[in-house]
Formats: structure tokens, sequence, C-alpha cells
């Protein structure tokens, strides 16, 4: 970007600004006592605007609204603009900030005005700010404010700009402000690519020698991916700098051994770390035969990473030194920290990370293993491992530190090659989320593992994950709860929908990667198996069924032990060119005479365009059968080597969670539908007409005169049942009574239903549904993964087992297709055991629909419909009930942060 970018032009003298009335009538607001020199003083700060961004470099800043305090820094910022920057801004010279221009810039009301600043360490480098422009109160006119920039020379190009806009629209539609007015120079093509480049529909006009930019500020589908794109491209960047470094400091590499800073300096020496390594030591001249500094300070050349090993006390003061000789970002093993549990590690914890974002750093960690990176060009080990995996195709993340050597050991000793690996301890800081769209980016990783143990952002992991496994598959062990509550049905709905491979198990984990990292994917589910027994072929067949894979036509085939080679390669031969085998399993236990070496090679040389998986019941060709490929190397034409299981059943179970996942990847890809309705409707009825959700009329009555006047008003047939939630659909407890066609008929109902539960019990009347099957549509709050929706089929027996199925919210129609699908029930809805048939497009268009509504009402706290009848030709719902509240918090939505 050139230098600048407008932010008002100052107001000249004359007295204070008039509060802008808002369209429709002046503002309810209590308008805060005159300040000093008749400014407004603010009468609230909204704390919650605050935000640490990343930057288009990977560097970090911090935004937050302007105090009165910092006049005196705003004017030391002022300073060091160049000419041309401050021309820019102001259309003019103005060399110098006047007393009551900078009392007017740094006292705003936070509504009609509003000025956003970027800190970096004790440094403002950036100031955004809108002030709303007076407009009539006609109907039609859009609320207006007036929006501009600056940003200092030294910090301009790294995208400062459109993070501000991002953050001034969210505040000014926060204050009804609907519209955003610009005029900047036309030589300040920086700024003008700033407001062209942000996804809004701007109107362009040049008069007296300025170009004037008209928008609305609400989020559209290109300023929304956009930003995406910009969060992604940040991200990677931030995770791209720490991974290759040019130069290292080690904190806490004592001379003694053994010692974790001792450990960590070791593996990073005999890791072959192409950059410079700088021990940091209070005292040592040396340590491992390195020259040894008393501080970061000391140390010559760039320091672009830190690895912190030092008691938890010693970490601030190592953040402000790390910050001042512009490290990018630390990694700290050092433990005592958040988790401790502990309020004082807590605090800690968080102090540290405000310092390092504010200073334009990032964390790794605390308590966490290190970090690692495989490239030639780079061979950074700086973890606890005492040595890694060989370089391969797999990026790794783990949480667990204290796990992280054992997982390692474990990818090293199953021949897992890695690109890159990252444990994040406590997560403070850096994130799964952050190494997926560093691994999306990198081109040297394929496929992606992660261990973890708790969500930081899920719906962001899920809209992450949702694109990267169209590219790259995603492995993820994720513990399962032992209940069905809301968290572990908040997992099962993202992992379901995202494409993301979830495994229980470390082997598993292993087991899958392995496959993915060294075959192609197969084009189906059909598998060909090929063995030197029948009966381990029998047991490979019933794994297979149990992993959703079908065995193809002629197998399992058994070869003749007696010439285990040429009959081996005929059968591997002819299975590649079956059109009908998609996947190929071998299955071999050692012969009685010679060995099973003979069988591994010619699989080996063998193996071609399809998948093949390996079990053999012998000891020693498993290194036969997973010989590498140089340097990790990945040819999806030819398979570099064959995945070996120690287990018939493992094999099968990968090649069946690979299968599983190659479908989802052949399902077209498909954007949630926008709902294009208001997103806050406050009557619950309303709120679902809005929508096109079709609830049955109904009408509550007490007593035969009543219940004859609502059955008349709607029409027979028509249905009586008890009103209350909990018997509305008891048939089976006789409080409902279908098909009413005549008032005799309504009569008898009454007195039956008023002998059997009393005569003091509501009744509800509604109009007979077409016949068709009852079913449950449910929409949860879940506290971490924002809104899923859930669907069953009704009955006490589905309730009883639990049957319900979850996504989470917006839906596709592909997400809402299998969601119907999932429940084990669902196959009455197909027409299992002679029954009907039902409008399966129908249910599929209101669950898209609920999916709508639940994602753009954060007000929306619970939602049923029970029952909802599905028949040949429709769906209605029949009860609804609706949970309105204070919205709630979604965790990825709104401008860009950390």
């Amino acid at each position: 970007m050139l230098p600048g970018g407008p932010e008002p032009r100052p107001m000249l003298p004359g007295g204070p600004e008039p509060r802008p009335t808002l369209p429709g009538g002046p503002d309810p607001r209590p308008v805060p006592d005159p300040g000093p020199d008749g400014f407004t003083v603010p009468d609230r700060y909204p704390a919650h605007r605050a935000a640490d961004v990343l930057l288009a470099d990977g560097g970090t800043v911090h935004l937050r609204p302007i105090r009165p305090s910092d006049g005196p820094e705003l004017r030391r910022f002022h300073s060091r603009l160049s000419q041309r920057t401050r021309y820019y801004r102001y259309f003019s010279a103005y060399p110098r900030i006047p007393d009551r221009d900078l009392a007017r810039f740094t006292t705003v009301d936070h509504h009609a005005r509003e000025a956003l600043v970027a800190e970096l360490g004790e440094d403002l480098i950036a100031v955004g700010r809108y002030d709303r422009l007076d407009t009539a109160a006609d109907d039609g006119v859009k609320a207006r404010a007036e929006v501009a920039f600056v940003v200092e020379d030294a910090h301009q190009s790294r995208g400062i700009g459109s993070i501000l806009l991002e953050h001034l629209a969210a505040a000014a539609r926060e204050e009804g402000i609907e519209q955003f007015v610009a005029e900047v120079l036309p030589e300040n093509g920086g700024m003008l690519r700033v407001f062209s480049d942000a996804g809004y529909q701007v109107d362009r006009s040049y008069a007296d020698g300025v170009v004037h930019l008209v928008f609305d500020n609400a989020p559209t589908e290109a300023s929304i991916r956009i930003a995406r794109e910009r969060e992604s491209r940040t991200e990677a960047a931030s995770i791209s700098r720490l991974l290759t470094p040019r130069g290292v400091a080690v904190f806490g590499a004592s001379t003694r051994v053994p010692g974790i800073g001792y450990t960590l300096l070791r593996s990073l020496r005999t890791g072959g770390y192409t950059g410079q390594i700088h021990p940091v030591h209070p005292r040592a001249r040396t340590v491992q035969g390195l020259p040894a500094y008393r501080s970061v300070r000391d140390v010559p050349g760039p320091v672009d990473l830190a690895i912190v090993a030092v008691p938890a006390a010693g970490v601030p003061q190592i953040v402000e030194d790390c910050a001042a000789v512009g490290v990018h970002g630390l990694v700290i093993v050092s433990s005592g920290f958040a988790e401790t549990g502990a309020p004082e590690g807590i605090d800690a914890q968080l102090e540290i990370v405000r310092e390092a974002r504010l200073r334009g750093m990032r964390i790794i960690g605390p308590n966490c293993l290190g970090i690692a990176n495989t490239d030639p060009d780079v061979r950074l080990n700086a973890t606890l491992a005492p040595q890694l995996p060989e370089p391969g195709r797999v990026g790794f993340f783990c949480q667990s530190g204290a796990l992280g050597v054992a997982l390692l050991a474990e990818a090293g000793r199953r021949g897992l090659g890695l690109s890159s690996f990252v444990s994040a301890g406590n997560r403070a800081d850096v994130s799964g989320n952050d190494l997926l769209q560093y691994w999306q980016a990198d081109p040297r990783t394929d496929v992606v593992l992660l261990y973890l143990e708790t969500f930081g952002n899920p719906r962001k992991f899920a809209r992450l994950a949702r694109g990267i496994s169209r590219d790259k598959p995603i492995v993820a062990v994720a513990a399962r709860r032992s209940d069905t509550g809301p968290n572990e049905r908040g997992v099962e709905a993202l992992f379901a929908q995202s494409g993301v491979v979830r495994v229980d198990t470390v082997a598993e984990l292993f087991d899958t990667g392995l496959l993915l990292a060294r075959q192609p994917l197969p084009a189906g589910d059909r598998v060909a198996i090929v063995g030197n027994t029948a009966a381990l072929g029998l047991v490979a067949a019933q794994a297979g069924e149990s992993a959703g894979l079908r065995v193809a036509r002629g197998y399992p085939l058994e070869v003749d032990t007696a010439a285990p080679g040429p009959e081996l390669a005929a059968a591997l031969r002819a299975a590649n060119a079956d059109p009908a085998v998609d996947a190929i399993v071998a299955v071999f236990v050692p012969p009685l005479v010679g060995t099973a070496a003979g069988y591994a090679d010619v699989l080996v040389a063998e193996a071609g365009p399809k998948p093949v998986v390996a079990a053999f019941v012998a000891e020693g060709v498993g290194a036969i059968v997973d010989r590498p490929a140089p340097d990790g190397a990945r040819d999806d034409a030819k398979a570099p080597s064959v995945p070996h299981y120690h287990s018939v059943e493992a094999a099968v179970a990968a090649l069946g969670r690979v299968a599983r996942y190659a479908a989802w990847r052949r399902t077209p890809a498909e954007l949630p539908e926008q709902p294009g309705v208001p997103a806050v409707t406050v009557e619950p009825g309303e709120l679902l007409s809005a929508y096109g959700i079709r609830v049955l009329p109904a009408r509550t009555a007490r007593g035969g005169a009543g219940t004859l006047a609502a059955a008349a008003e709607l029409g027979y047939p028509v249905a009586v049942k008890i009103a209350s939630a909990e018997l509305r659909h008891r048939l089976d407890l006789g409080a409902v009574r279908l098909n009413l066609a005549t008032p005799a008929e309504v009569s008898r109902a009454v007195a039956e239903l008023a002998e059997r539960f009393g005569p003091a019990e509501p009744l509800l009347v509604q109009p007979m549904a077409l016949p068709g099957i009852a079913c449950v549509v449910e929409v949860v709050e879940d506290p971490s993964f924002g809104p899923i929706v859930g669907f069953g089929l009704a009955g006490l027996h589905t309730e009883l087992l639990g049957d319900r199925a979850w996504r989470a919210a917006p839906l596709t129609r592909v997400d809402a297709a299998e969601l119907l699908r999932a429940p084990l029930a669902a196959p009455l809805l197909f027409g299992y055991g002679g029954g009907p048939v039902v409008d399966i497009g129908a249910l599929t268009d209101l669950l898209v629909r609920v999916g709508q509504l639940a994602d753009a009402t954060p007000a929306l706290h619970r939602l049923e419909l029970n029952p909802v009848i599905v028949g040949a030709s429709g769906v209605v719902a029949l009860h609804a009930s609706v949970e309105l509240g204070t919205p709630e918090p979604r965790s990825d939505t709104g401008p860009r942060r950390m």
C-alpha cells in the first residue's frame, strides 16, 4: 500500500460537532455532559472492540478504541508520518496537530464517532475512524458515516488499512450506521485499493479533485470470502516465520546434563539446523561449545525464534527482551502456567500472551514439547525428542507436551515421515487452526494429523477443515465422551460434515495416516482380498463388512504357497486391471517352508494405481513392505510403498476410513446456503414463517363448547389431544384422538379425555395432517460449537436409544441429506419393510431452512419441531417450541481477530 490513507480531515474551529439524528427520530440515548472545550465525553468504553490481529507478514498488532489519554502518543505518531502521508491524510501539509484537533481526535462517544488505534509495543502505528454524518430522517435514507485511516510509513503494506476497515464496519453496524463514505485523493492508489479490494459494492465519483466513495458496510459474500482468504494467508505467514527461522536463541540451555534446556540445544545441534544457534546464559561464556550471551539483546545477527526453558517467573523478562530485538515468536517449553489450574498461573499465561501479541510476536506453548521442520533447507528440531522421524509428507499437531515425545517416537517406528511438527501445550496463542492454515498452503505437506484434547474455536475449525479436506486429508484423535451431551454431539457434528477422519486411538491415527501418505485414494468401496490362506481371507472379508467395504466378486483369492511370486504377481495385476475393484487387501501368514520375504518383494514391485494395504502375520516383513520413497516423495500414479499392519483388522479398518473419506471428497463441494431473510425476528411464529417453516395451526380449548368452536374454525377433520408438551404426542397413553370428522366425534373425544386425564386439563385442536412418518428436528446452542441441528425419527423407542444425528449449522443440502440418513431408524423413510417412501426433498429443504435460521439468529437458544410429519408429498411440523434470549456470542463471526 502506498503511504497513508484518508483519516477525517481535522475539524476547523467553530464549536463542537452536532450530535447526529438517527433515521426515524432523535437518538434515544442520553447525551453525555460536554467535556473540555465543548467536546463530548465518552459515556461508555466499548472494550469488546479491542482485538489482537494478524497482519499480512504474519506479525501482530493490537487494535482498541481510542482514549483521551492517547493524545501525547497520537501527536508523536503524527510527527513520524512523512510529508506525503500527511498530505494524503489531511489534503494539506498539516505539520502538527493543534490542541483543539487533538482533543477532538481522541475524545469520541464510540457511537456517532469512533476511532480505533493499532498498537505495536508502546507506539501507535495506525488510526482508523468514522464520523457519522447528518442525514434526513425520511424513510429509506441510510445512516451514513465518513470513514478514513492513516498508517505510519514504516508499517504500510502490512494490511493494516484492510483490518481497520473490517473492524470499523462492525462497530458502525452495532451503532445503526449502514453506509460508509470516503474521500480519497486520486494519487493515493494504496488507499483506493483498500476500499475496492474489500469486497463491498463501491460507488465512485470524482469532483473537485477528490474521489468520492459510497458503499454499504454490511458484510457481503465477496467481503467475507476476501477476509477469510486474507486470514488464511496471514495465519500461514505467522507460522511460516516460526518454522523457518534464520536464527534461534535458546534460553535455559545450561551446561549441566540432563536438563530440558540442555536437551533442546542438543536437539537443535544434532538435528543439523541450518541457521545460527545462540545459547543465552546469565554466566557461561560457552554452552555445548557454542558462544553464549547474557541477553538476547547482545546476540549479533537476526534472531527469529526463541526457545524458552526457564522457570515461569523468568519468562516475562524474556518476552520483553525478545520484543526489543524483533524476534518473531517464542516456543515456551516452561511449565507453571495455566496447566496448574492456579489463578496465578492462568494470569501469568494471559499476561505473557498479551505482551507478546502487543509487541508483534506469537507464542507456542507454554508447557509444550517444541516444534520441528524436516525441510532439508531448515532441519529444525526444537523439541525434546532425541531424534525426529524421517522427512515426509505429513504435518503433525499435538497439544500434549508430555505425550509428544512418545508420539514422535511412534511415528518414527511406524515409518511415518513428517514435514513439520508442532506441540502447542497449553495452546495459549498458536492453535491447531493456525497450523491448518499453514499446512493448507505448504507444498511439502499432503496429510495432516491432529492429536486434540480440546477445541479453542470449533466453528472456525469446521470451516477450515471443510475446505482443506477437499485437497488434503485431515485425521484427528479427539477423545469421545461417555455421554451424548452437547459437547460430544458438537464434536460428532463437526467431524461428520467437515471431512475430518475421526479416530479414537493413536494407533488408528498412524494406521490411517500411513495409508493416506503412501497410497492413492480408492475410487469406491469394493476390495479385492488376496492371501495365502483361506482362513485369513475370511477374517479380512468379515473385517471389511464391519468397515463398510464390499468384497469384490471372485475374492478372497488364495495364492498357492508353493509358487508365491508368480501367482501373487498375477493376482495383483488382475485386481489392478479389474474395473470392479477399488482397493486391494493383501494378507499372509508365514509359510511352513521358506520365508515371507518373497511375498513382500512381489507386493512392493506389483503395487499399482489402486491403494494396497498389507497384513503380514510374520516378523521382519514390515521392513520390506514399508520401504519409504526417497525424501518422502509421493507419486499417486505409482505408490512408493505399501503400508504394513500387524493385524488384518487394523489394515482393513484403516482402508474403510480412507474409503469413507474418499466418498466424502467425491461429493460436490457446496457452501452453506445464505438465508436472505432478516437476521433477528423477535416473535417465534414470525421467525419460523420468515424461513418458510410451516407449523400446523392449533387452538387451545377447555371443555366441549370451546373444543367444538375451535374445530369449526379450523375445519374438519381434526385431531384433539392433551395440550401439555409431555402428553400431546402420546398416542400410546390415549392422550390423542385422530380423524374426528364430525362435532359428535369431537364431543365424544372430549368426554373420553376428560375421564382419563381430568376435566381441567387443557386440550389442543388441530386440523388433521396428511399421513406420513413422524420425525423430530431440533436446534441446540452448544457452548463451544454454536448452533447444531439434530434429526431423528419420533417415538419412545428412538428417544430411549438416543437415535439422533447432528450437524453444525448452517447446513448445505449435502449436509442435510447426510443428516436425515444418519439415524439408525432412517431406512424407514425410504420404504424399509414395505413402508411408504416419503418426500425426501421436502425434508431436506426443511433441514436446510432450520440450519439457516439457527446460524442467522444468535438469540435462538433452542428450537424443537416435534413431531414433524413427512408424507409422500410434503412436510409439516405439528408443534414448535422456540426459546429466544440474549444473543449468544459466535466464535467465528465478525471481523478478523486472533
